[in-house]
């Protein structure tokens, strides 16, 4: 291919793939992204390998098209199937001497295999969590024939998430749909010999004199078969602003065709330091230059640690409600375009959900990018969903969540709104297989990252385990419970076995088809937070879940749902929406008194407090709105409050008043009736 018709070819790529790209942000700005119309078939016989379905003359005449990032369980045509499946494309390339290309996949479900012009690259199991293969001996010049293979078949014991060995009816399914096909991003990247395969930023900063530390650690690989010693280095920018840094570096030597981590420190003077907090999300951007590869990426600078059963950011107690988020939406299934993720997390923030054990899986990035930029918390979980003993001490299973959980940790290092690791979900961590896992899982997860806090969500704390060490709780920095019933008998009795621990509540919630229907969650979230407010160690409590979704889990309605969310599958509110909302806002507003003033301009006080139970956080920078304009409200520990006077002119009946973070967000509204007021004047 001249190199004409190699620049109007991937013009031609890069055409097809917009409309795709559009609603999918690369973090990568040099990606070439992979999106767009491919052929799909579906294999339920397994015949396409051995059929080779992959190679580059195959006939494509029975094949349908489809637009990807993919997710055929939702596509009316292929819609529930469970099993293989087949995507087939070609791209123009043309290979530049010196330089590697790597194939990305941020996420596949479940397992899946590669093919290059007829030989296969490899295969790769687990849904969530992203890998990449170095395809560059795979690649010709001109026309390349890419084929994957897709199971999303994750009944089967084995997989993670997947299949329960307790041959129970009805009960070998996770309690979401296994959507499969390429949920998210496929794109290139081209690397040069030597380059940066990933990097760790560790910001620490001391309280008490203002500075804070970096550390860098640069995983870079040499593809050539020479030592290399590449020169790094560093630019750190926040809000644009260069910041001027001097480096202690380690020797730069990477032997050939090995990976080596180079290790980078520096100090911020005071004056450079902003804390990330939720309502002070300060990122910094890193640039970071290895030879001739450049690579960013951005983080916070904030302390987050466990001390006399309190959960501390920045030194600050901090008390937070937040949701689970299962990823389903109507007719997408588990895809996560840009303005889903939009959506849900703006919902999620606005409704007073700011600490979160999203889910029993890893999220797309875009979610994480957003915690970062507008403030939450968030316990990132790989998939251990109910696990049996038997599969806990299975040395394979055990192996396969070990590489999803690095996987997940490499990703997701630098985001300072993970604040903590999870290593499963409601698997039966009294008895001794459920210790070992937890024991040696968060050992496992400390050697990747010491940096963070380490849990796992348990259902087994609401039979009252006698003595702290009947229970794998023990091994954790903090407590996550499931408790949907009985909450202060059980929360105390948990502080009683670990006093020194926090208690984060990971689920409770009630289903709006309950006898109580959606009034009977309203009164449900009432009554929880008044079991709950007296009781101190309770850092947080995550409502099961933000959204209603599919499920083939026993228990599941007629149509297929579960209705347990504040917002229904295609995210319209339901009436605990404004209930939560209010309810885990952390500043309440009541009316005092009426002040008259002269000339019809009257006044309105109003009480403004800072919760001291739950939720409970400093207020700093936050504003009152009403029509007439905003109200600064002085900064206020929890449990102080200040008194507002509100302008109010003429005989308005009503006065609506919001209450706004100083990140944008609306997060309580109130309207005061003022009929029953006595004025004065005209």
């Amino acid at each position: 291919m001249t190199p004409t018709r190699y620049v109007l070819a991937f013009l031609v790529l890069l055409c097809l793939s917009s409309a795709a790209n559009a609603q999918y942000t690369l973090r990568d700005p040099k990606a070439i992204p992979l999106h767009g119309e491919w052929s799909f078939a579906m294999d339920p016989m397994e015949v396409g390998e051995r059929g080779k379905w992959y190679q580059e003359g195959a006939p494509l005449g029975h094949w349908d098209k489809v637009t990807v990032p993919h997710c055929f369980s939702v596509d009316p045509r292929f819609q529930f199937y469970t099993g293989l499946v087949w995507y087939r494309r070609n791209f123009p390339w043309q290979p530049t001497a010196g330089n590697r290309v790597l194939l990305h996949f941020d996420a596949a479900y479940y397992k899946t295999s590669i093919w290059i012009n007829d030989k296969k690259v490899g295969t790769h199991e687990g849904g969530y969590t992203p890998f990449h293969f170095d395809v560059t001996d795979f690649l010709k010049s001109g026309s390349n024939t890419l084929a994957i293979s897709i199971d999303n078949n994750t009944w089967r014991v084995g997989t993670i998430p997947g299949a329960k060995d307790n041959n129970q009816p009805n009960d070998p399914f996770p309690g979401w749909v296994n959507y499969g096909g390429l949920i998210r991003p496929v794109y290139l990247t081209v690397k040069p010999e030597v380059y940066v395969e990933n990097v760790k930023v560790e910001a620490k900063p001391d309280l008490a004199k203002g500075t804070a530390t970096l550390a860098i650690k640069t995983r870079i690989r040499n593809t050539g078969n020479q030592s290399a010693s590449p020169r790094v280095i560093f630019r750190v920018t926040q809000s644009g602003k260069p910041i001027a840094l001097t480096w202690k570096q380690s020797a730069p030597s990477v032997p050939g065709n090995q990976t080596s981590t180079l290790e980078a420190t520096t100090t911020l003077k005071a004056t450079d330091v902003k804390l990330w907090s939720i309502d002070q999300p300060t990122l910094y951007e890193l640039q970071l230059v290895a030879a001739a590869d450049t690579v960013q990426t951005h983080f916070g600078i904030r302390t987050l640690e466990v001390r006399n059963a309190q959960l501390l950011l920045n030194g600050q107690p901090i008390k937070v409600a937040g949701g689970n988020r299962v990823v389903d939406y109507a007719q997408l299934g588990s895809l996560e375009p840009d303005w889903v993720v939009e959506k849900d997390m703006r919902l999620m923030k606005e409704a007073g959900m700011e600490f979160h054990r999203l889910t029993h899986y890893t999220p797309s990035e875009s979610v994480y990018d957003w915690a970062d930029r507008n403030g939450m918390l968030i316990i990132a979980e790989a998939g251990n969903w109910q696990l049996t003993p038997r599969e806990m001490d299975n040395d394979t299973i055990r192996t396969k969540f070990r590489q999803q959980f690095r996987e997940m940790v490499e990703r997701d290092w630098n985001h300072p709104c993970v604040i903590a690791y999870s290593v499963g979900n409601e698997y039966l961590s009294e008895q001794p297989a459920g210790q070992r896992w937890t024991k040696d899982m968060i050992s496992y997860g400390r050697e990747l990252d010491p940096t963070r806090l380490f849990t796992f969500a348990s259902m087994r704390l609401n039979i009252l385990p006698k003595k702290p060490e009947d229970e794998a709780s023990q091994y954790c920095d903090f407590i996550s419970t499931n408790t949907y019933g009985n909450h202060a008998n059980v929360l105390k009795h948990i502080h009683s076995l670990y006093p020194e621990k926090p208690i984060f509540v990971s689920e409770y919630g009630t289903r709006a088809d309950g006898k109580d229907t959606e009034a009977g969650q309203i009164s449900y979230i009432e009554k929880f937070l008044s079991d709950i407010r007296p009781l101190p160690y309770v850092v947080g409590a995550s409502w099961w879940s933000y959204n209603d979704y599919l499920s083939r889990h026993n228990g599941t309605n007629p149509d297929g749902t579960r209705p347990w969310g504040l917002v229904h599958l295609d995210r319209t509110k339901r009436p605990l929406y404004k209930a939560h909302q209010t309810g885990m806002a952390p500043v309440t507003v009541e009316k005092i008194s009426w002040e008259p003033g002269p000339a019809g301009v009257h006044g309105l006080k109003l009480r403004v407090t800072a919760r001291g139970d739950f939720p409970a956080y400093l207020i700093q920078q936050y504003t009152l709105k009403t029509p007439g304009g905003s109200i600064a409200i002085p900064t206020l520990q929890p449990g102080q409050s200040t008194d507002l006077l509100i302008p109010v002119r003429g005989f308005d009946k009503t006065l609506p008043i919001e209450i706004v973070k100083p990140t944008g967000f609306s997060i309580l509204s109130q309207t005061f009736d003022l009929t029953n007021d006595t004025r004065t004047g005209n």
